[in-house]
């Protein structure tokens, strides 16, 4: 979630529910609408326990997920870099296919899958170079014994890649379903009209102020950081970036200059070059 955006959630949900207890108060007895202070406090602290450990099981599974997204991504840079060095012990020509066709899904998933992700319109796509990698492995006719387990571990390696990508975009569509969403929502307004009732005329404005402040202010900002787990591809502060992949494909650029030129059959974006 942008941060700004977040700011302005957090303020304007203070804000409402300051304004109403304050409204609230000034027809409410003193002492409160609860003639027992001490049982209503109990059942109060029964409400947030409930909501809290639901909270932090939910907040728990988000992070795991968040978490999962971005080691993915690393791993999926990571077996990107290793299957160029593979493909220099594959035959010729496909090895210089294969490392050309590498570059490519790299700046693919740089380029065109991580705004796909970020705008929540990746869906099923996939990575049409990692097509073109098993068109061009299908040509491989490995001979000599390093070939041949070069082309082995290219199989590996093609199964990891492709094991670290699907966790990558797992976080992509969240992983918390509507029912717990209307479950917390459900649970906040419950507290918040359990606290109207906690409104006394015998205090102060600024003592009734901080009884639903700081109450509303902790659960908004819990669902924030919901919302921002479950949500781990986006533009703003905390996003996940494609960080290890731009450092992956500048790896590359540095092992291409190494190993020779290769043919590279897509622009900088990572789209096919027309034949």
């Amino acid at each position: 979630m942008n941060l700004v955006w977040g700011f302005v959630v957090l303020v304007g949900a203070t804000t409402v529910s300051v304004a109403t207890m304050l409204f609230v108060r000034r027809g409410a007895p003193e002492g409160s609408y609860f003639k027992d202070g001490d049982r209503a406090s109990g059942v109060f602290g029964v409400l947030a326990t409930g909501f809290s450990v639901l909270l932090g099981f939910i907040i728990f599974l988000a992070f795991t997920s968040y978490d999962d997204s971005r080691t993915g991504a690393e791993q999926e840079a990571l077996v990107v870099g290793q299957q160029v060095e593979t493909a220099q012990f594959l035959p010729h020509p496909a090895s210089q296919e294969l490392t050309g066709q590498l570059v490519c899904y790299a700046r693919y998933v740089v380029y065109k899958a991580w705004p796909q992700m970020e705008a929540n319109t990746l869906g099923d796509a996939m990575n049409p170079w990692a097509v073109s990698l098993f068109r061009t492995l299908r040509t491989v006719q490995p001979q000599s014994n390093s070939e041949q387990a070069a082309y082995s571990k290219w199989l590996d390696q093609t199964s990891d890649r492709e094991a670290a990508r699907s966790d990558r975009i797992h976080g992509a569509v969240g992983v918390i379903p509507t029912p717990l969403w209307i479950v917390l929502f459900f649970i906040s307004g419950v507290i918040f009209l359990y606290m109207l009732f906690f409104a006394d005329s015998g205090e102060g404005p600024f003592t009734q102020a901080m009884l639903m402040g700081s109450v509303t202010s902790v659960i908004v900002l819990m669902l924030l950081l919901l919302h921002f787990l479950d949500t781990p591809f986006h533009t703003g502060v905390g996003g996940l970036k494609p960080v290890a992949m731009q450092r992956t494909l500048r790896i590359m650029d540095q092992e291409l200059k190494i190993v020779g030129p290769v043919p590279i059959p897509c622009d900088a974006h990572g789209s096919a070059q027309a034949s």
